[in-house]
């Protein structure tokens, strides 16, 4: 897949982030992830990214993030496979260059290690990373790493392969902004963690799709609501927010870096367990499991659930 047509795709279709399996020492579990895609890619994902944020990219070494790339596409069958790539510039070459080389369709370039930078300094990273491939890549702007409208214009011009912008920052004005100035020369993408909250608004500033982490455990109930948000079935979406995200959210609000680890815990909770997150992050206690396996159970009926504590 060339990257105008990726681009295409990204810009049709819900994508996801599949979490990363460890064990139960924390080591990368290859045959458990190649697992957890094969089961993902069985539903319409318009592209499914490993190693991303909700995959512990920040957690993985260099050689990790390529193995799972590789695994990924293994068993992906036709969904596009698009890697996580970051950390300072020539780190960023070196693993975009071997994701290619793993046959990586994409590229999302997360924000660099720790430091603050300046726009300058922002657009050669990204323009060097770029440079660097052959294949697309998806800017996402958060944390450390906020580029201006007039600075993307600019990578724009000189990356032909820069075909994406993913926003987890939440300046619905700078979304704006960069959507009505870029026009279709990208894709756009809502990266807000629980991105179905922000859906809506996101939507009606040129946002055409988002990242669900929720399908992970839930790719029906993801699916569903995507298809609501693209009928602007308000009725329905009102009525998942109610009895299933909001309940959600007040869980993951109750720890530190609980926005991959309820994830994880989505995935104990449904039966298809992929071991613990990976320090610095904590699992959820065994009482906030429960909690969720309840409010999964409210909201999408018994059969939904397959825990056991």
């Amino acid at each position: 897949m060339d990257f105008t047509e990726l681009k295409s795709a990204i810009g049709a279709g819900l994508l996801s982030f599949p979490v990363t399996p460890f064990d139960a020492e924390q080591r990368l579990d290859l045959a458990g992830y190649r697992a957890h895609v094969s089961w993902l890619a069985q539903y319409p994902a318009a592209a499914l990214f490993a190693a991303g944020g909700t995959g512990e990219f920040f957690s993985l070494t260099h050689r990790e993030v390529v193995e799972t790339v590789k695994a990924a596409k293994d068993v992906a069958g036709k969904t596009p496979i698009i890697a996580g790539c970051g950390y300072g510039t020539a780190m960023a070459v070196d693993l975009a260059r071997d994701c290619q080389a793993a046959g990586a369709d994409g590229l999302l370039l997360l924000p660099q290690y720790l430091i603050g930078a300046s726009q300058a300094g922002l657009f050669d990273r990204v323009k060097k990373v770029c440079q660097s491939v052959d294949i697309g890549v998806i800017v996402y702007n958060r944390d450390n790493s906020i580029l201006s409208a007039e600075t993307l214009a600019r990578l724009c011009e000189e990356c032909p392969n820069l075909i994406g912008f993913k926003d987890g920052h939440g300046n619905v004005e700078l979304v704006t902004r960069v959507c009505t100035l870029m026009g279709d020369r990208l894709s756009y993408i809502g990266g807000m963690p629980t991105a179905e909250v922000y859906a809506k608004a996101y939507k009606a500033a040129g946002v055409t799709t988002y990242s669900s982490a929720i399908f992970n455990f839930l790719p029906t109930q993801a699916l569903a609501f995507y298809d609501a948000l693209c009928a602007d079935d308000d009725a329905t979406m009102s009525k998942m927010l109610r009895e299933f995200f909001y309940p959600y959210l007040a869980i993951r609000d109750r720890g530190t870096g609980y926005a991959v680890s309820i994830v994880k815990a989505g995935m104990k909770v449904i039966g298809r367990d992929t071991g613990p997150v990976r320090s610095p992050l904590v699992d959820l206690t065994a009482t906030e499991v429960a909690m969720l396996a309840d409010v999964v159970a409210a909201a999408f009926g018994k059969d939904a659930v397959n825990y056991h504590p």
